[in-house]
């Protein structure tokens, strides 16, 4: 079935879920997280065809754990649908309103999009997360998900699209798209008309790319650059600890710390600490001429480490001279997402957030909370980089519109 086929199809079902009630929702949300759970084994038999393929062709650790599924991993797929159906429905809010003068009544209501594509890499949780929130938010999606997951995805669709037959609800509000060829993401671009917002999430090629070339409306979700600034007054105890969680914990996501800047006043005190620990968690650093000073492990640091999102136990490092030094470093070569400063400072934490252009500015905690779970939001498709419409964890509001409905006795505009 071709893409256009398809938007078609989405289109019909999204008429449905655009006047679905919450109760309608939850239900095909509770309905697709049983399923998850009662059919595990089948997805990860898909999954490790992908995993195994994947190993085969030599692909990175780092791309394969984000590939791959357990059960644990399923459970929290299905957990997470059954905490999006524990969410306040976002359709039918009414964001502003009041009576005119005249009489007239004015509100602005939130309304679902209609049909959504998503243009994701690697992850196959990504697909249960999008098909529950674009569920509840009364959206149809079209789902792009990387060759390399292509029997994983296929599972899980097959999966929730039976269940939301179960619960009432049309199959077509997820359908996967092919992704044996590029040419399906070429005909989503293009489909103008059909599907009403894309969202890619991935590397920083593919949003690019989307960006670039779409003729649909885009929503940037991004690349995350995140870094750690130790400032003069941090306790390093605590910013050694932030930076290992940020670093560390899971290296291979977007709100993972990839650059360590620190001020010139603890680096004595701080990087040798810091450089050590590292060094024992398999972290690679490539730092600046200051940094490497303090260890023969650090590898030279070039113009374009600082700006790269490694995904990996790598890190770029340097000293700076001051705050506004780090400030400066983050404009340069931060991609927007998430940027934490460790500080005893007031005025300090005050001077970082308000100067630093970012979705997401932390004070003494670590990047990867920058997450819609763990802000408590639940799920979401992706952490927007942009400006317009929605920036931040992107979860169910973020995933409508809105419109006015204006209501009169008659009256005409004199």
């Amino acid at each position: 079935m071709s893409v256009i086929e398809q938007a078609t199809r989405a289109r019909t079902a999204a008429q449905v879920l655009a006047t679905a009630s919450r109760r309608a929702k939850d239900a095909g949300l509770a309905a697709m997280a049983d399923a998850l759970a009662a059919r595990t084994p089948e997805i990860l038999e898909a999954n490790g065809l992908d995993v195994a393929l994947a190993r085969e062709q030599g692909t990175p650790e780092s791309t394969v754990d984000r590939l791959a599924l357990n059960a644990s991993r399923l459970a929290g797929m299905a957990d997470g649908l059954r905490q999006i159906a524990g969410l306040p429905d976002p359709v039918g809010e009414v964001v502003r309103g009041g009576t005119l003068p005249n009489g007239l009544q004015v509100r602005q209501l939130r309304v679902p999009f209609g049909v959504v594509g998503i243009i994701y890499e690697a992850r196959p949780n990504v697909t249960a997360d999008a098909a529950g929130l674009t569920l509840k938010s009364g959206n149809a999606v079209l789902l792009r998900g990387s060759g390399s997951a292509a029997r994983s995805n296929a599972a899980i669709v097959a999966v929730l699209r039976d269940a939301l037959v179960a619960a009432g609800l049309p199959a077509d509000a997820v359908q996967l798209v092919d992704s044996a060829t590029r040419d399906s993401v070429k005909e989503l671009m293009r489909a103008r008309g059909l599907v009403d917002v894309l969202i890619p999430r991935g590397g920083a090629s593919l949003i690019r790319t989307v960006v670039e070339e779409s003729s649909v409306p885009v929503i940037e979700t991004g690349v995350g650059n995140c870094h750690i600034y130790v400032d003069e007054s941090a306790d390093l105890d605590m910013a050694l600890t932030i930076l290992l969680n940020a670093k560390v914990q899971r290296p291979s996501v977007c709100n993972a710390a990839e650059s360590l800047l620190v001020h010139a006043a603890v680096a004595d005190a701080f990087l040798p600490a810091a450089l050590a620990a590292l060094r024992e968690h398999g972290v690679t650093v490539h730092g600046s001429p200051e940094v490497a000073a303090y260890s023969a492990d650090v590898v030279p640091a070039t113009e374009e480490d600082w700006g790269t999102e490694y995904l990996a136990l790598e890190l770029s490092a340097r000293v700076v001279p001051s705050l506004d030094e780090a400030v400066a470093h983050i404009r340069r070569h931060g991609s927007g997402h998430s940027e934490a400063i460790i500080t005893a400072s007031l005025a300090a934490a005050n001077r970082f957030a308000a100067q630093v252009d970012a979705a997401a500015v932390l004070v003494n905690a670590s990047t990867r909370f920058v997450d819609g779970g763990e802000l408590g939001f639940g799920a979401e498709i992706g952490i927007s980089t942009q400006k317009l419409h929605a920036r931040g964890p992107m979860g169910l509001p973020e995933l409508t519109s809105t419109k006015y409905v204006i209501t009169g006795e008659g009256q005409i505009r004199a």
